[in-house]
């Protein structure tokens, strides 16, 4: 994979991001630094901190970042190093605005859950997720204001056959198409989740009974999460980082952020960041090589899945 030095962004012209040649590393180099700094600064690290040491955490901590990305964006105008990371910066203040006001909106749609089914997995899931889903929307708008084609942020299935990057620890050294390496390792993980999560609650024979008549409502929440966070959390991050800070760096990032993410998830704490960290580096590989959502999306789905099977038999709970 090529990671691209250019600095050009979509809405921005060549020559209002040209470096000379002398200084294009050194500029590069900082871009990149301050980059990760926004990307750690916006994560969940700093609640994981507070509430790790026992440390108040301040309900206003969203409201400051809004308040810090404000000012980024401010400063964007006048200082030339943050100027590439204009749309990163925005796309940071749409998530955290978005989230704020879908939080006092109610999504409750008693009607709908009584469709599937009802019960307590139902009645948290579905309010949930149509949030997210609202949050996900209104990030889509956002990137095409921006000025992003669809397939710039990653809104289409992609080359479902585009040839992977070897990678021979994971037992492909050759250049297979993905849908041999994307298909055997979408099952692997998700057999390699509901393994943990079989270990963490060891759930009794009869709670599997709850699965079937819940398999609906399963299915359906599993395919808007992996979708919700896979165009939240990732594709806008690669589609806005991938020019000023290179490829490979916006994939790193994108991978960590999704592993801090998750650390109140399953499994719970600094392993959960571990795991989640590679899971969100496979999903991005998949994102960056087939230039689209599907094999992300697919592998993503499968995981929700068994993590919402288990959910609905009540054996394991987020957070630990």
């Amino acid at each position: 994979m090529h990671q691209s030095l250019s600095l050009v962004e979509p809405g921005f012209s060549e020559e209002a991001t040209t470096v000379h040649p002398e200084t294009k590393l050194t500029y590069s180099r900082l871009v990149v630094l301050i980059a990760w700094g926004i990307t750690l600064f916006a994560s969940i690290l700093p609640e994981i901190l507070l509430n790790e040491t026992g440390l108040y955490v301040p309900p206003w901590l969203n409201w400051l970042r809004l308040g810090v990305l404000a000012v980024l964006w401010a400063l964007a105008m006048i200082w030339q190093p943050l100027r590439p990371l204009r749309n990163f910066i925005v796309f940071w203040l749409v998530i955290f605005a978005a989230s704020e006001i879908t939080a006092r909106i109610s999504f409750t749609l008693p009607g709908f859950q009584s469709f599937l089914g009802g019960g307590n997995f139902v009645s948290i899931l579905q309010p949930q997720q149509f949030g997210k889903l609202a949050v996900t929307l209104i990030v889509i708008l956002a990137l095409a204001v921006l000025g992003y084609h669809r397939k710039q942020f990653f809104l289409t299935p992609g080359d479902l056959s585009a040839p992977i990057t070897p990678v021979k620890w994971m037992g492909f050294p050759k250049p297979d198409p993905w849908w041999s390496f994307g298909g055997q390792y979408s099952v692997y993980i998700a057999l390699g989740m509901g393994v943990i999560a079989w270990l963490v609650s060891r759930p009794s024979p009869a709670l599997f009974t709850k699965i079937i008549p819940a398999l609906p409502a399963i299915l359906l929440f599993a395919a808007m999460n992996a979708f919700n966070e896979e165009m939240t959390l990732r594709a806008p991050m690669l589609a806005t980082l991938e020019a000023p800070a290179g490829m490979h760096q916006a994939w790193y990032m994108s991978a960590l952020y999704f592993g801090i993410a998750h650390f109140y998830g399953i499994p719970y704490g600094w392993i959960g960041i571990v795991l989640a960290t590679f899971n969100g580096w496979l999903l991005g590989k998949a994102m960056l090589e087939t230039r689209g959502l599907f094999w992300a999306w697919w592998m993503h789905f499968l995981q929700d899945v068994v993590i919402f099977a288990f959910l609905v038999m009540g054996s394991i709970t987020p957070g630990g």
